[in-house]
């Protein structure tokens, strides 16, 4: 339902995590629907046409919000598991390098990572590429077959996984956000070789509105923009007076208790 006064609006954060578990389950948490149209082809193809012993799980969030045309180019990436949709560009005008950071969102979280990148770009001259993560699953699964070669061919070029060849010409932290748990997008850790924080909705999630949820979970706009900038001060790029700067100016209180624990 999208209707307000929901209550429990969020306890499912642990779908995608237990769907994991199944050898045969193919899932996915597209954004737009140029997505869900490449899933459910090649699914099609898949169990039908190719009679593959495999069954796909999808989420999709019945909320409205405009759906752009497919990027060229993309439809690989959307079944792997993850492809650029917008990369940070600093203005022309800009002599000094800028600081940058790689920006990861799935399911409807992704628009709030998206309009953090626009934050990060217009109150902090941070440029944030912006990837759209269809699948941390998929990504883990072509990480472990890729580690699995590695292991048994010792005398040949080793492999890299997908996410790893997606990373490896592009600079800064990771930041990572859905509407799950943060296990969810940790699962991918391993093949990740640089600083990478997740955000997920950990815990039981009380709110009238789907805005106020985001921040009570803490994957809004506002928290993966503040994020972002910590793993930077981390990282040496920028001042942690920066990010405590940022806090204030998104109104966020610092001493509220762990969402997993209100």
């Amino acid at each position: 339902t999208t209707l307000a006064g929901e209550g429990l609006q969020h306890d499912d954060g642990h779908s995608h995590v237990l769907a994991s578990t199944i050898p045969n389950c193919v899932s996915y948490d597209p954004t737009f629907a140029y997505e869900l149209a490449i899933i459910v082809h090649h699914g099609l193809k898949r169990m039908f046409s190719e009679q593959e012993n495999v069954f796909y799980y999808l989420t999709a969030m019945n909320e409205n919000y405009p759906q752009p045309a497919m990027p060229a180019g993309c439809e690989e990436g959307i079944l792997k598991g993850m492809y650029l949709l917008r990369e940070g560009e600093s203005p022309k005008k800009t002599r000094d390098k800028r600081p940058r950071i790689q920006l990861m969102g799935s399911g409807t979280i992704l628009r709030e990572v998206i309009a953090a990148a626009e934050l990060l770009d217009e109150d902090f001259a941070v440029d944030a590429d912006v990837w759209s993560a269809t699948s941390f699953t998929e990504l883990r699964r072509d990480g472990m077959a890729t580690e699995r070669w590695n292991r048994l061919h010792p005398t040949e070029k080793p492999r890299r996984s997908y996410i790893e060849q997606c990373l490896e010409a592009r600079s800064g932290p990771v930041v990572a956000a859905s509407d799950y748990m943060r296990l969810f997008a940790d699962q991918v850790r391993p093949w990740v070789h640089r600083r990478f924080v997740t955000l997920g909705a950990d815990g039981f999630g009380r709110s009238d509105m789907r805005a106020r949820l985001r921040r009570f979970f803490e994957v809004d706009r506002f928290h993966v923009a503040i994020t972002a900038l910590k793993a930077l001060a981390d990282e040496g790029e920028i001042g942690s007076q920066v990010v405590a700067g940022a806090i204030e100016r998104y109104g966020i209180d610092p001493e509220l208790p762990d969402p997993w624990e209100r």
